[in-house]
């Protein structure tokens, strides 16, 4: 490279710098083969030992991932331009993807959505959600975390330049990973602008109701990747029985009762999930057709096979049942373990759908690929003597974006299955 460049160089080995070249933003710690002083979080250049130019990033010195690379264009320069074309780009995404989707007489999609999404919109570390009027942030880098100042002004610059309604910005950086990047952990209101009263919000989501406690729930308060999964059980659910499992504050069940479900049983092992859930189902009016079960469901789907008056107290038999987990594996040293706990929950779910009946299965683990999750429930079907029509494979929603040669952002993937 003949121009000369304004930050500190690292250097990297060749093998680093062929995955950078498929498109993997990641640096990682034992790549590293020399680099000049820089601060924690600072931009970094990087080489290949060659001498060769591959990008350049953002440097994280107490963790293993050592350089997120944000651009390979040796035109960019990271300064607030830079940052304002990302966060444009990204906006730009959901209003194109997600913009003409809404279902009839419903809000549009991008009133609840995934604004940013780390590394697939090329802001590494920062994770954006939108409720309506709030911004929810989630920031995992060092190097993201002395951005925000610049970037929280542009987040809410863009959407409101486009006519949104965004006044607020509330931040949940409580995450136990930001450990890793020596940074401590903290929530509430972002004080550039003004906080609302409560965290506490009622959004609307597929044309429901759903209040929202952004401050204590899971994530940033709901998950929103799985909206048009949801759309697509209610698809199916007209006349039926539905057992909707890891239920968290009900979005399936709701959607399965909104689309003409006979009777909905949601499913959580916590009871302030299953709280929220019955107040969600009473928001939209739909609580007469629900019922509620505060319980581990990996205890719960055994007890319904065995007891059939403990099935029928609970309002099966069932002829659809969702199973939504949490993910049950987070390293690639456990997937094992994992696949086991996936081919059991599958295997129990389908013990208690008849012939004709219809599963809605899933996977939000990276680790868990589309492959392992498919492998497992195949098993779970052998081993329960059924087998399996598939209706349809989808994955996370477009405004949580798979960015081709960085599999990590590839996280989800869901089926829905006829037994036959």
């Amino acid at each position: 490279m003949k121009q000369a460049r304004p930050y500190p160089r690292v250097l990297i080995t060749r093998k680093a710098a062929r995955s950078l070249s498929g498109g993997h933003p990641w640096v990682f710690e034992g790549e590293v083969i020399a680099a000049e002083p820089a601060a924690n979080g600072d931009v970094v250049d990087v080489f290949e030992e060659n001498g060769t130019w591959q990008g350049a990033g953002l440097l994280s010195e107490q963790s293993k991932i050592r350089v997120r690379v944000v651009t390979r264009n040796a035109n960019d320069r990271l300064d607030e331009a830079f940052w304002r074309r990302r966060v444009s780009y990204a906006w730009q995404h959901r209003a194109t993807c997600l913009g003409q989707r809404a279902l009839p007489g419903a809000e549009p999609d991008t009133t609840c959505c995934r604004v940013v999404f780390s590394e697939a919109d090329g802001l590494p570390g920062l994770v954006v959600d939108r409720y309506e009027s709030v911004l929810v942030t989630q920031v995992g880098t060092v190097g993201m975390e002395r951005l925000r100042p610049v970037i929280y002004p542009i987040l809410l610059e863009t959407l409101r330049a486009d006519g949104q309604d965004v006044s607020a910005i509330y931040e949940r950086n409580d995450g136990a990973s930001r450990a890793k990047e020596g940074l401590p952990q903290y929530k509430g209101w972002w004080d550039g602008t003004p906080a609302p009263e409560t965290p506490r919000i009622v959004v609307r989501e597929n044309g429901l109701r759903f209040d929202l406690d952004l401050e204590n729930s899971q994530k940033t308060g709901f998950f929103l990747d799985q909206k048009y999964n949801r759309r697509a059980v209610r698809e199916l659910a007209a006349g039926r029985r539905v057992l909707d499992c890891f239920c968290h504050v009900g979005p399936f069940g709701l959607n399965a009762a909104a689309g003409g479900a006979a009777h909905v049983r949601c499913v959580d092992v916590s009871q302030t999930a299953i709280d929220l859930a019955q107040e969600n189902a009473r928001l939209n009016g739909l609580d007469a057709r629900m019922g509620f079960t505060c319980a581990n469901v990996l205890d719960y789907l055994p007890e319904l096979a065995r007891d059939r008056a403990r099935l029928r107290a609970e309002g099966g038999p069932f002829d659809l049942i969702v199973l939504d987990p949490p993910a049950f594996t987070k390293s690639r040293g456990t997937v094992s373990h994992a696949a086991r706990g996936y081919r059991e929950i599958n295997y129990e779910a389908l013990r208690l759908l008849p012939r004709g009946g219809y599963l809605a299965t899933c996977s939000c683990s990276h680790f868990m690929t589309r492959d392992l999750l498919a492998k497992a429930v195949a098993e779970a079907a052998h081993r329960a003597n059924v087998q399996l029509k598939q209706v349809e494979e989808r994955q996370q929603a477009p405004d949580h974006p798979i960015l081709w040669g960085f599999p990590e952002s590839h996280y989800l993937d869901f089926f829905i299955f006829q037994v036959v």
